[in-house]
C-alpha cells in the first residue's frame, strides 16, 4: 500500500514525535499520546489562521477603499448562490441563456447543508452561518492536509506543502462562502483514510468531496487506484468499497434533482445556459487566443493564461517529487475535469482544488527557494483577492 503513496523522508520514519503516523491496519492511538497529537495540530491551526487574517486584512483594506462592509465581499461572486442554496432550490430551471438563467440549480449541495444546518441551530443569517462554516472550515482543511501530508513527507514536509497550499494565490477564496474548504477537507480525509486502510471512511469521504463540488467526483480516482494495488497485491475485493461509495455523493444530488425539477440533468442544463456555454475543452484555447489577439485587457482571460503555463510547472515538478499514485490520479483527474469545461479552465482556484500539486511541491522545494516561493505566492494571492474583491460591488441580501 505505501506504493500508492509513496515514500518518506528517510530523517522523517524516525521516532522522534512522528511515531504517531505510522498507523497500522486496526491500530489506535494511545490516550496517553493525546497530548501530543492536540500539539501537532497547532502548527496547521496556525497556518490556516495566518492565511485567513492575511485574507480578512485584504479583504478589509478592499473594503474601505469600495465603501462598503466586509461582509459583502465574503458573500460575493458565487458564495450568493451557495446561500440561496442553503435557503432551497428553485424547483424550475430558468428559460434563456446568460444572466436571466443562472440560478443555485447550478450549485453542489454540500456546503449549502453545512449552512442550512449552522442556520438552524444557531438561528443566525444565512450570510452569518455560511462566514461561520467557511471560517471554521478554513481552520480544519489545513489540519486534515498537514497530517495526510505528513503520512507521505513527515512533520516538516508537512508543513511547508500546507503553508504553500494555503499561501496560493487562489486561497483567499477560503474566507468566502466557497465550496473549496470542505472539498479539501473531505478529500485529504479520504487519502487518510485510505493509507489506514478504512475502506468505508475513505468512500464516505470521497462521496462528500463528490457532494462539495463537480470537480470533487476526483477523490473517485485515488479511491480506484488505491484499491485495484491492493486487490493485485493480496486479491482481496474489500478496498473497492471506497470508489462504489465515491459518486454516492454526486449521483445522490443528480437523484435529487430529479425529484425535485423533473430532470436528473438540471445542474448540467443550468450551468450550459447560466456560465458554460461552448464546446468542451475550449477554455483554454480560448483564454490563449483572447490574449494573443487583444493582449491583456482581459483580466480572467490573462490569469486563465498565465495559470495554465504555471500548472503545468508545478506538474512537471509534482511528478518528479514521487508523490505516489494516489495524490497523482487525484491531480490529474481534477485537473482534466477543470480542462473539460468551457469556462472554468486551469485556474488558481483548480490548483487549490488540486491541492497536493502545490502540496508536494512545496515539500520538496530547495530549502533555499522555497521563502522566495511562499512570499510570491502569497503576494499574488493578495493582488488577486484585492482586485476579484474590488469588482465585487453588488451588496447581496438573502
Amino acid at each position: 500500500m505505501r506504493r500508492a503513496f509513496g515514500s518518506r523522508d528517510e530523517g522523517a520514519s524516525q521516532a522522534r514525535g512522528l511515531h504517531l503516523v505510522r498507523v497500522r491496519p486496526g491500530s489506535r492511538t494511545s490516550p496517553r499520546h493525546l497530548p501530543e497529537v492536540a500539539r501537532s495540530c497547532l502548527v496547521p491551526i496556525g497556518i490556516g489562521l495566518a492565511a485567513h487574517v492575511g485574507a480578512l486584512l485584504v479583504a478589509s483594506s478592499t473594503a474601505a477603499s469600495t465603501r462598503q462592509p466586509v461582509k459583502n465581499l465574503l458573500v460575493a461572486w458565487d458564495s450568493k448562490w451557495y446561500l440561496r442554496a442553503a435557503a432551497g432550490y428553485p424547483h424550475h430551471i430558468l428559460p434563456g441563456k446568460g444572466n436571466s438563467a443562472q440560478s443555485s440549480l447550478g450549485f453542489f449541495p454540500a456546503l449549502p447543508l453545512l449552512v442550512n444546518f449552522v442556520h438552524t441551530v444557531l438561528a443566525t443569517s444565512y450570510v452569518a452561518s455560511g462566514i461561520i462554516v467557511s471560517s471554521v472550515l478554513s481552520l480544519v482543511a489545513p489540519v486534515v492536509v498537514w497530517w495526510a501530508l505528513r503520512d507521505v513527507f513527515g512533520r516538516q514536509g508537512a508543513t511547508r506543502g500546507a503553508v504553500l497550499i494555503f499561501f496560493s494565490p487562489g486561497a483567499f477564496v477560503l474566507a468566502m462562502v466557497y465550496s473549496e474548504g470542505l472539498l479539501i477537507t473531505a478529500a485529504a480525509l479520504c487519502f487518510m483514510a485510505l493509507r489506514r486502510e478504512k475502506w468505508a471512511l475513505a468512500g464516505l469521504c470521497a462521496a462528500i468531496s463528490s457532494a462539495a463540488d463537480p470537480l470533487g467526483i476526483a477523490a473517485f480516482a485515488p479511491c480506484a487506484v488505491v484499491a485495484w494495488k491492493a486487490w493485485r497485491d493480496r486479491g482481496t475485493l474489500r478496498p473497492f468499497i471506497a470508489p462504489l461509495a465515491a459518486p454516492a455523493g454526486i449521483a445522490g444530488f443528480f437523484a435529487f434533482l430529479w425529484a425535485w425539477t423533473g430532470t436528473p440533468l438540471a445542474w448540467f442544463i443550468t450551468q450550459r445556459r447560466g456560465w458554460q456555454g461552448g464546446a468542451f475543452f475550449s477554455g483554454i484555447p480560448t483564454a490563449f487566443r483572447y490574449v494573443y489577439r487583444f493582449g491583456f485587457n482581459d483580466i480572467n482571460d490573462t490569469v486563465k493564461m498565465l495559470s495554465v503555463l504555471v500548472i503545468a510547472v508545478l506538474l512537471v515538478v509534482f511528478l518528479k517529487g514521487r508523490p505516489g499514485a494516489a495524490f497523482v490520479a487525484f491531480v490529474l483527474a481534477t485537473l482534466f475535469l477543470a480542462a473539460a469545461s468551457p469556462i472554468v479552465s486551469l485556474t488558481p482556484r483548480v490548483a487549490l482544488r488540486a491541492f497536493p500539486l502545490i502540496g508536494v511541491v512545496g515539500a520538496r522545494a530547495p530549502r533555499r527557494l522555497y521563502p522566495v516561493l511562499v512570499g510570491f505566492s502569497a503576494l499574488v494571492m493578495a493582488a488577486l483577492a484585492a482586485m476579484s474583491w474590488g469588482s465585487a460591488r453588488i451588496p447581496f441580501t438573502p
